[in-house]
């Protein structure tokens, strides 16, 4: 380990001011020297800061070899779960991309935000926000964006300008628009659902290989500077389409692969638990044949695998460079993914399977590396994670809380986690009908249905995961004080409101 490395547990960074317009007498010159030497001493601190590589993936569930997936192949991420602690059960806030990259980027709830939508930006809820890595920025380090990282369309602003030092790269645009771009003619496609795509492409053909490609050659130069820096490099991937490039198709014998035979709701499941799956359903035109889902599930793990090449070369540039040691590592996916469990495709939904999320954390110098842990821990935890083991001031207003104490191994940690998603799925206008609301603790997942303007309780869940762990019954007319103990632990975070749009337009919370 380095002597750098060896320093991140107590950095520091004091901006000491000093002037050379005075000199002449020995005091004088004292003080100089004094300012002189503390500046020095500065800008060590300064340097022995750790950087930070935050890497954010799109629409993984916990679907790795280092999660004990028997179907994909991730040697890359596996490697680096290895020096990393690997979070068991980690949560997202709410299963559908820009709620949840708003929540982690900014350490504040869906609720808090206002935002269980796709269309509206963060900044037009609270224009004065300080995302993470804004933050960062302002604390001295070089923050620069490539790929998804905050939300990529459908929006006013583009990511978030005054979060990165240059302009984001490969960060706008729709994830249909990710087509091959390739010299000649395009190989032909090898498969049948019009959301899948296998053609014999190099990696770069589509954004993830670019934006690999392009953090390589940025870590590079980064590594080279004693400025600290905040690296954020978002994959595209494994969200739908599953395009990857045909060599990583050509990993899988497709009829080797596990898929879903139950594909049916919970037992005894509100209907309003479940969605319409529009995201893929509409595109397919059908309900998924078996021949269908074993596609899909083949275009999945081929995704997953592409995902796991480019993680591969960004951790390969990484450690050529010589900064590994004074790197932290976060890995994390915005949400988890359906598919055919439930009967359901896609996200948006309560289940464990969209609501739980792989992360990975590397601290240089960490005594848990290569562990596991059962701790309920969140995204909206990130935040002040990484502002602790930077040494930053505590931001306030962040919901969440450093993970610090579990990753220098305190197994004892517990808590619950929650998560919640709008009924529709996806609506219209500022306040959905209705919200789920849903906790998870040591033993069951609960979730209460209310109605957003009158705040009443239209449907219940209680999933039991000692005895169930796949969530197919819904037991909580039989469990009455476990759910009123966990509807008591709801309320904790998310009071009876009643909503109204000129509430949440205006930037109120509800009474």
């Amino acid at each position: 380990m380095s002597e750098r490395s060896k320093k991140i547990d107590t950095p520091r960074f004091n901006e000491v001011p000093w002037s050379m317009r005075a000199h002449g007498s020995p005091s004088i010159r004292l003080r100089v020297l004094t300012a002189l030497l503390c500046l020095a001493a500065s800008v060590r601190s300064f340097a022995d800061r750790p950087n930070i590589l935050f890497i954010a993936v799109d629409d993984l569930r916990v679907d790795l070899g280092c999660y004990g997936s028997p179907d994909v192949k991730t040697p890359n991420i596996d490697r680096l779960a290895a020096r990393s602690l690997l979070f068991n059960r980690a949560y997202c806030q709410q299963a559908v991309c820009n709620p949840s990259r708003a929540s982690v980027l900014t350490g504040r709830r869906p609720d808090t935000l206002r935002i269980w939508n796709l269309a509206t930006h963060f900044r037009e809820r609270e224009s004065d926000i300080v995302t993470l890595p804004q933050y960062f920025r302002q604390q001295g380090y070089f923050t620069r964006g490539i790929g998804k990282i905050f939300h990529n369309w459908r929006q006013k602003i583009e990511g978030d300008p005054v979060s990165w030092d240059v302009p984001s790269e490969l960060h706008y645009n729709t994830h249909y628009a990710d087509k091959p771009v390739v010299t000649g003619d395009l190989p032909a496609n090898l498969v049948n659902v019009g959301t899948n795509e296998c053609r014999d492409v190099p990696d770069e053909a589509y954004f993830d290989g670019r934006i690999a490609a392009k953090a390589v050659s940025v870590i590079a130069k980064l590594s080279k500077s004693q400025q600290p820096f905040f690296l954020g490099v978002g994959f595209w991937k494994p969200h739908l389409p599953f395009n990857a490039p045909q060599k990583y198709w050509d990993l899988f014998d497709r009829g080797q692969l596990t898929i879903v035979q139950r594909r049916q709701p919970p037992e005894d499941a509100p209907e309003i638990a479940l969605h319409n799956g529009q995201e893929l359903l509409r595109r397919l035109g059908r309900r998924p044949t078996t021949e269908d889902v074993y596609e899909l599930r083949h275009g999945y793990v081929a995704a997953i695998a592409y995902l796991d090449a480019q993680i591969g070369k960004v951790m390969a540039a990484l450690d050529a460079s010589g900064a590994a040691d004074s790197t932290i590592i976060v890995f994390w996916s915005d949400h988890g993914f359906h598919l055919g469990e439930h009967d359901l495709w896609c996200k948006t939904s309560n289940f464990e399977l969209d609501a739980r999320i792989p992360l990975l954390i590397s601290v240089p110098g960490m005594k848990t590396d290569g562990q596991k842990t059962d701790a309920l821990v969140e995204l909206l935890d990130l935040y002040p994670t990484l502002v602790d083991y930077a040494g930053l001031p505590p931001m306030p207003r962040l919901e969440g809380s450093s993970l610090r104490p579990i990753i220098e191994g305190d197994q004892a940690h517990m808590r619950s986690a929650y998560t919640q998603h709008p009924r529709p799925a996806y609506y219209k206008g500022h306040v959905p009908e209705v919200m789920g609301y849903s906790v998870r603790s040591n033993q069951y997942r609960y979730t209460e249905w209310r109605n957003m303007r009158s705040a009443r309780v239209v449907a219940r869940e209680l999933y039991d995961h000692e005895t169930d762990p796949g969530e197919t019954e819904n037991v909580v007319a039989r469990h009455a004080e476990s759910a009123e103990k966990h509807a008591r632990l709801l309320r904790d975070v998310f009071p009876d409101h009643h909503w109204t749009d000129a509430q949440v337009v205006a930037g109120q919370g509800g009474e």
